[in-house]
């Protein structure tokens, strides 16, 4: 659920809530507004068909992912323990 969320990040989308609702085994909470256009969810849909052909063709894309945004994935763990609050 976590590589595929970080995965949509690479085509320029946001990230969805993951692990939501919680008594849903790798929930994707995917939330489009009022005003996206059609356009914009079919281009949603051909992403998400494509990392679902990444995750059974390529799975180290999907887990090294972000690989096209400024910073990389974070270690969620170690700045839930140790956050920088400061620049």
């Amino acid at each position: 659920t976590e590589d595929i969320a970080k995965r949509i990040l690479d085509y320029g989308f946001y990230a969805p809530t993951i692990y939501f609702p919680l008594v849903v085994n790798g929930a994707l909470m995917i939330e489009p507004t009022e005003t996206e256009s059609k356009d914009s969810l079919d281009k949603f849909v051909e992403v998400m068909n494509q990392i679902h052909d990444e995750a059974l063709n390529k799975p180290e894309k999907l887990k090294n992912a972000p690989s096209n945004t400024p910073i990389g994935r974070l270690d969620a763990v170690n700045a839930a323990r140790k956050p920088i609050l400061h620049d």
